[in-house]
């Protein structure tokens, strides 16, 4: 089967974009690898430190300044965009400092906050400006052709899904408790955003939280069920104290489709218990999928006419969805 969902932005030129990207982390590295392998060149880095500042551009070539966002933005350029890639209690800050400061067209990396009410109060404090969430994983490949299969086979009757956590893998030093405590959203919200978004987002949701851990207090086990605004019904289970992994499971009338790992995309045909793997095509297959799709986006596309990303709006009605389910006060 072919699929090529970045087919309509191959003719698009990017190369003479302007891109600054706020951090020098991790995620600011895969922004900059992604940005590179567009041929993207015109590309600067700012980071209140001057060593990951530079060592980041000395790997791509990319122009660095330091010394915190605040101090630096006022005399920066307007960009064609901004991406906000700054550890999450600073993600915000930094998008308020940029709009404030004459940009328009902002990515900010997921979760933009761990706190609806910040999120809607951007929104509303500028409703005019092209802010998008960087939920990577909806503009996964593999996503949008289940999304297509599923369209194919006449809609989607039903889903599962689950996010169980690895606790021995959560570096309990490397957080504030402010993240750990609503660890729901700082991370768990990746899967719960990709299960709305293939069924539409819940119009019924009983949640169910059962134990707890020191540094989350709301629960360790989280189980529950309802039905979507497209009145699909749909369960979830994730004990963080157990085994498993993060998946979906979607069921049409004629297939059952599965998303585990998140990366890739499986097939159970009507009358069989055979799973098959679904291939599909990967235009950057080195890179942190996604990435490039959300890029070119928010490049590509005009604010009045993006609605493949995750908006302010909708950011909000996540971190609402994923609050309830995770007990959150």
């Amino acid at each position: 089967m072919s699929y090529n969902y970045l087919e309509n932005l191959d003719n698009v030129d990017l190369k003479n974009k302007s891109v600054l990207i706020i951090g020098a982390g991790y995620i600011a590295n895969e922004y900059a690898l992604s940005l590179s392998s567009m041929g993207i060149k015109n590309v600067t880095i700012l980071s209140k430190s001057k060593k990951t500042s530079l060592a980041l551009c000395d790997i791509y070539g990319f122009k660095s300044y330091f010394g915190g966002y605040e101090k630096i933005l006022p005399i920066l350029p307007k960009m064609d965009l901004v991406i906000i890639a700054t550890p999450v209690l600073t993600l915000l800050p930094a998008a308020k400092c940029a709009l404030e400061n004459g940009q328009t067209n902002i990515l900010i990396e997921k979760p933009g906050s761990l706190y609806f009410t910040e999120l809607e109060s951007l929104s509303n404090k500028y409703p005019n400006s092209h802010v998008r969430i960087a939920y990577n994983r909806l503009q996964y490949p593999n996503f949008h052709l289940l999304k297509q299969l599923c369209s194919d086979d006449g809609g989607i009757t039903s889903c599962t899904f689950t996010f169980t956590e690895w606790l021995d893998r959560i570096d309990l030093t490397k957080y504030p408790s402010s993240i750990l405590e609503r660890w729901g959203i700082a991370n768990s919200n990746h899967v719960i955003s990709m299960a709305f978004e293939l069924i539409g987002l819940p119009k019924i949701l009983t949640p169910h939280q059962f134990g707890s851990l020191d540094w989350h207090k709301s629960g360790s086990i989280f189980v529950g069920s309802g039905i979507s605004e497209k009145n699909i019904p749909f369960s979830y289970h994730a004990d963080w104290n157990s085994a498993g992994r993060w998946g979906i499971e979607i069921m049409t009338n004629e297939n059952s489709y599965r998303l585990i790992p998140l990366e890739e995309l499986y097939v159970c045909e009507k009358n069989s218990t055979q799973w098959k793997k679904v291939p599909f095509q990967v235009k950057y297959p080195d890179i942190k999928q996604g990435f490039v799709e959300q890029i070119s986006l928010m490049l590509e596309k005009d604010s009045s006419s993006n609605d493949d990303l995750v908006s302010l709006e909708k950011s909000v009605k996540f971190n609402k969805i994923t609050e309830k389910i995770f007990g959150y006060s």
